[in-house]
């Protein structure tokens, strides 16, 4: 990857959300760029598109995967949780330790191939504690917090809200607003979740809203950045949209896709 630097030369940025485990794309992303930029949800705990492939199947087999998305498509969250606690207790084994040492497996592997620099923040299912054990000199953990790339100034808010589905890092929404606010004014803001607009946060295939910002959406007709970029849903029914002056992109399900979204200045 090209140094980053402002001037006359133009300054290109790769941008990545939902890895989910596929680090094979991951060591190409940033070729061709001045720096990677990546969203969150690095680990792969089920595929939906392929039940044989994630951390629970790993445990549990792809018949159990099977239902597991079967209830949880159906909404049926409660017997969703009440039948994977039956298939834990059913294993003698501690959840946490046995999930946090599948997480730093992929951490390890994911971590190791990110190009220098890359910036990144948190996705909903990741573990934000274990990331200073993983992220090397060249690459920049970001959560309410800002960096300039290229001249621009690029804020980064990580995780996502609290859900039915209790991934492991949802949070309050006046936690998110605080760290929506303290980002401030910037050029391009960078978040896991989109902004709380019906087109952007429906996904197509689970057939359900996930949950987007209000806050988000404020900030963004307050503050108009030039880009609001994120992922979280992997099938919406709008990959981007205009809100005021900010273009509002969802880069991609890079799990599926392998292929980063291109922003350059």
């Amino acid at each position: 990857m090209a140094s980053t630097r402002s001037g006359s030369r133009r300054t290109r940025v790769h941008v990545v959300s939902d890895v989910h485990g596929n680090a094979r794309d991951l060591a190409r992303a940033g070729e061709g760029a001045d720096a990677l930029v990546c969203l969150g949800d690095l680990v792969l705990f089920l595929d939906y598109a392929d039940h044989s492939r994630g951390i629970f199947p790993d445990l549990f087999g792809k018949e159990n995967a099977d239902r597991l998305v079967e209830l949880r498509t159906a909404r049926r969250f409660v017997e969703a949780r009440e039948f994977g606690a039956r298939l834990w207790s059913g294993i003698g084994i501690d959840r946490a330790a046995a999930i946090e040492k599948a997480v730093r497996k992929q951490y390890a592997e994911l971590f190791a191939v990110f190009p220098t620099p890359t910036y990144a923040t948190y996705g909903n299912v990741d573990m934000p504690a274990l990331w200073p054990e993983y992220a090397h000199s060249g690459t920049t953990v970001l959560d309410g917090q800002r960096v300039e790339i290229g001249g621009w100034t690029f804020g980064f808010v990580g995780g996502g809200l609290r859900t039915p589905m209790r991934t492991p890092y949802e949070i309050g929404d006046e936690e998110y607003a605080a760290k929506i606010e303290a980002v401030g004014e910037v050029d391009v803001l960078c978040t896991h979740i989109p902004p709380e607009v019906p087109e952007l946060v429906y996904d197509t295939v689970a057939r359900r809203f996930e949950r987007g910002s209000r806050a988000l959406l404020d900030a963004i007709r307050r503050t108009r950045p030039r880009y609001a970029l994120f992922g979280h849903v992997h099938q919406p029914l709008a990959r981007r949209m205009r809100i005021g002056v900010t273009e509002c992109v969802n880069v991609g399900h890079f799990a599926g896709t392998g292929t980063p979204w291109a922003l350059e200045w």
